[in-house]
């Protein structure tokens, strides 16, 4: 257990919540800014390991390579996973080398070892921030799972913070079918999975629905994959302008909050599948293993002894599903991020009330919380760095932002 090898000191100046890839990113820019912060911080997960989430999810869903191209990785040397990757070209998939899942997590050992982070992962997952004010200034207390605490001077939330989101129908329906028979996909694991002769049906458009029906096909599945719109296939989740000023220009330049969100929901526009996926799945459609059901969503569904009957809200004008005997619903429907339901920000509403868009709170340039040194990563920060908030460009253009308000004393919240 990484823990034995360091006790947890009673306070620390950086506390970082979550150990992915953003909380990686996040601190490679930082040592490479001020070596001198090393053993001044602590990051805390509860796998007590880099990376963990991430690796479970991509192995889960068998996912062979990521949707990023190479350029996006934590280290700050932009060329690194090119040149980790000289003596294995063919795990960078084309069209613009998007690295395979196992060179990825190697690159990620390869850079967590270069960096002698090994160490900096406390096995705890952080329960509650309680900020404590004195007239000096603010500190914040980290109550763990363990029952341990720890105070920070700063806190970085970079655990994600999406719930997983259900459709409405879902809680329609009466207890008493087996909890194993409807999943959110990010509780399915194909790994252990016996699916021969079963038919699954898949709810969502993007590409997660796209791993889930191949790998349900590869072990024997029959599959209905149903969207409430037309699948449609995109390279990226958001187009490459948004990598840059081509579309971040304007971004930036919006003064009205709402309009951001709204560009950020547009440019994002819900799922969608990349189009080696696409091209994958209607082969399949036409050798008969998977049937699309498009425009259409579930209206209603109920346990019957060992089968799923399905309704569709099509089902006046035509019968869709409502007759087939369903084995198992897995829902890829993505998750929703609120910041006034994250459970870690209780207590940071209730000392430092902030605005909230549409469940994205209004940080400051340093991706700051109002008056206080608690620093948002992840979609959460979006309002401030756009569409790409989530993805692994998004960890790199956030840790641009906090490092420098980390590393200058003239950025620190008091000098507002």
């Amino acid at each position: 257990m990484p823990n034995a090898v360091f006790a947890l000191p009673d306070s620390i100046d950086l506390a970082i919540v979550g150990a992915g890839p953003h909380a990686l990113t996040l601190v490679t820019h930082l040592l490479q800014k001020k070596k001198s912060m090393r053993g001044r911080f602590l990051v805390f997960d509860p796998s007590g390991t880099w990376m963990s989430r991430w690796n479970h999810q991509f192995g889960a869903l068998e996912i062979p390579h990521l949707r990023s191209p190479a350029v996006h990785q934590p280290d700050p040397d932009s060329h690194a996973l090119r040149t980790f990757a000289e003596s294995r070209p063919d795990e960078l998939f084309p069209p613009y080398d998007l690295p395979g899942t196992q060179l990825f997590q190697d690159f990620c050992q390869d850079v967590i070892r270069r960096w002698q982070l090994e160490n900096c992962v406390y096995a705890a997952q952080v329960e509650q921030i309680k900020p404590l004010n004195n007239q000096h200034q603010s500190r914040f207390c980290l109550q763990l799972a363990t029952g341990q605490t720890v105070i920070a001077r700063r806190v970085v939330i970079a655990n994600g913070g999406g719930i997983p989101q259900l459709p409405g129908w879902v809680s329609q329906i009466p207890m008493g079918y087996p909890c194993d028979r409807l999943l959110h996909s990010h509780q399915v694991d194909l790994r252990g999975l016996q699916l021969r002769g079963e038919r699954i049906l898949i709810i969502g458009g993007g590409l997660t629905s796209g791993h889930l029906a191949v790998g349900a096909i590869q072990r024997g599945a029959q599959v209905l994959l149903m969207s409430r719109r037309t699948v449609y296939e995109k390279l990226f989740d958001a187009d490459p302008g948004w990598l840059g000023p081509k579309y971040l220009k304007d971004f930036w330049a919006e003064p009205d909050w709402y309009a951001r969100w709204q560009m950020i929901q547009q440019a994002r526009n819900g799922g969608s599948m990349t189009p080696a996926m696409l091209t994958q799945l209607r082969r399949l459609q036409r050798d008969g293993r998977i049937v699309f059901y498009e425009q259409c969503q579930v209206s209603q569904a109920s346990w019957n002894r060992d089968h799923w009957r399905v309704c569709c809200d099509q089902a006046t004008v035509h019968e869709c599903i409502q007759h087939q005997l369903i084995d198992r619903i897995w829902c890829a429907t993505g998750s929703q991020l609120d910041a006034t339901k994250h459970p870690l920000l209780q207590d940071v509403f209730d000392a430092y009330p902030t605005d909230i868009v549409n469940g994205l709170p209004i940080v400051d340039e340093c991706l700051r919380w109002r008056n206080c040194e608690l620093f948002m990563m992840g979609g959460l920060a979006a309002l401030r760095t756009g569409p790409t908030a989530r993805n692994l460009s998004g960890a790199r253009a956030m840790s641009d932002r906090i490092v420098p308000a980390l590393t200058k004393a003239s950025l620190a919240v008091s000098a507002h």
